[in-house]
C-alpha cells in the first residue's frame, strides 16, 4: 500500500509531453481545495529537467501566484533561456485556465571539480530512535469528521518521522526551530534528477508550520489563511530521496502577514545535500474574507 502511494507520485511527475517544451500533467485524486505546492513545483522542475541534455540540477527558484486548480491538468512551457558551456537555464510556466499560476526557473550546471566545505549536522536521534507511525496526523480528535481523518491518515509517498511532534490541532508554543526526518516510503530507481525532484515535492511539507510555532497556529485554524508564496533550493550534492534525511528548519522572521523560513537536508550521515528558503503567507482572516491572496 505504501510503495503503491509513491508509485502513485512518480506517475504524477511523468508528464506528459505534448510538444517541443510543452507538457501536461496531473493531480492525484483527492478530494482537495487547491494543487499541492509541492506537486507543481516538482512536476516543473521534471518539464525542466526533459530539456536540458547536460548537467545537474544545482539549483531553483519559483513563485507561487495562483492556487491550482485539482479537477484539470496543469499545462507547463519550458523557455530555453541558456544554454552554456558550464551552465544550463530553464524558465518554466505552469498554466491553468489560461492563467499562470507558478514560475520556476531552474539551473543545471556540468559536474565540475572545487572547493568543499559544510556545516555540521546538528545533533540528532536518528529516525530509528522515533515512533513509526500515520505520520503527522496519526492523532486527530475525537470529533473530527470521519472523511476527514480518513483523509488526513491516508497512505502518502513521503514518510515523515517528527524528531520535536507538534499537535496540528492544539499547538502550544515553542522556539521557531524544527527537526523532521523525511524520506520516500517505498524505493525509487537509480535516477538523481527524479531523487532531486521528489524532494523538492517533499521540501514544501512542514517548513511553513516552523514559522507557526511561536504563535500556536494551527494549519486547521479558520481565523488564518495559509499558502506557499515562493520557494527557493541549493542543490549540493547528490542524494537518494528514499533514504532518510534530516531536515532541519527554523524561521527568523514572520511579519507583513508572512513567515519566512530555511530549512537544511542531511543524509544519515551528515552531508549536507540541500538547502531551502521560503516565504508563506500567514494572514489572519477579516470577517467574511475569501479565500483568494
Amino acid at each position: 500500500m505504501v510503495q503503491k502511494a509513491l508509485d502513485e507520485l512518480v506517475s504524477i511527475l511523468d508528464l506528459e509531453e505534448l510538444e517541443v517544451n510543452i507538457f501536461r500533467g496531473r493531480s492525484p485524486k483527492e478530494d482537495r481545495q487547491r494543487v499541492f505546492g509541492g506537486q507543481v513545483a516538482g512536476q516543473a522542475l521534471v518539464a525542466a529537467g526533459r530539456t536540458v541534455e547536460q548537467g545537474v540540477l544545482h539549483s531553483l527558484h519559483a513563485y507561487f501566484l495562483r492556487p491550482g486548480d485539482p479537477k484539470i491538468p496543469i499545462l507547463y512551457e519550458v523557455d530555453r533561456i541558456r544554454d552554456g558551456k558550464s551552465f544550463t537555464t530553464r524558465r518554466v510556466v505552469a498554466i491553468q485556465h489560461g492563467e499562470a499560476i507558478f514560475h520556476l526557473s531552474a539551473s543545471f550546471q556540468r559536474p565540475e571539480q572545487g572547493l568543499e566545505h559544510q556545516i555540521p549536522m546538528p545533533e540528532t536521534p536518528g529516525p530509528d530512535e522515533l515512533p513509526a507511525g500515520k505520520g503527522r496526523f496519526a492523532k486527530t480528535p475525537p470529533d473530527l469528521p470521519e472523511e476527514m481523518r480518513k483523509w488526513l491518515q491516508r497512505p502518502r509517498p513521503i514518510e515523515i518521522r517528527p524528531v520535536e511532534p507538534m499537535d496540528y490541532f492544539q499547538p502550544e508554543k515553542r522556539s521557531p526551530h524544527q527537526r523532521v526526518w523525511i524520506r520516500a516510503d517505498g524505493k525509487l530507481p537509480d535516477d538523481l534528477m527524479l531523487h532531486q525532484c521528489v524532494v523538492a515535492y517533499a521540501s514544501d511539507m512542514t517548513l511553513l508550520d516552523t514559522a507557526t510555532l511561536p504563535h500556536s497556529i494551527s494549519w486547521f485554524d479558520p481565523r488564518f489563511q495559509m499558502a506557499s508564496l515562493d520557494h527557493a533550493m541549493w542543490f549540493h550534492r547528490p542524494f537518494r530521496a528514499d533514504d532518510w534525511l534530516l531536515y532541519a528548519q527554523e524561521s527568523p522572521s514572520a511579519s507583513g502577514a508572512r513567515g519566512f523560513t530555511q530549512g537544511r537536508l542531511f543524509t544519515r550521515d551528515g552531508i549536507l545535500v540541500v538547502s531551502v528558503v521560503q516565504e508563506g503567507l500567514i494572514r489572519m482572516r477579516a470577517s467574511g474574507q475569501g479565500r483568494g491572496r
